[in-house]
């Protein structure tokens, strides 16, 4: 067995990942809207390749851990779904990505 403590003094370790970020489906929803103000629905089950249905789940996760801001309308008569990061969700995704960053990092070359 080897010993690592010495190695993690001081840093959060990947267990303190943010799951709700990690699942993959949810992080390529999050990452996307990181770097746009906002984006509709159907561009991101585009960008996604996710389904409607599954895309309506993982937005109705994120939307729950308040990191997601839903606001439906009509274009037309048409439904229109926007969708942009909170300002925790943008602080949660930011974090999300230092730990994982500092996870890589710590590993041994």
């Amino acid at each position: 067995m080897t010993d690592t403590s010495d190695n993690t003094e001081g840093r959060q370790p990947l267990t303190d990942i943010d799951r709700i970020i990690h699942e993959p489906a949810r992080f390529l929803i999050m990452a996307h809207l990181y770097v746009v103000e906002s984006a509709d629905f159907l561009f991101l089950m585009r960008q996604t390749s996710l389904t409607w249905g599954n895309l309506s789940s993982h937005l109705a996760k994120l939307e729950e851990a308040g990191y997601l801001d839903i606001e439906k309308g009509f274009k037309g008569k048409k439904p229109h779904t926007m969708l942009s990061l909170t300002a925790e969700g943008r602080s949660a995704f930011r974090d999300y990505r230092q730990n994982i960053q500092q996870a890589l990092d710590d590993l041994p070359d």
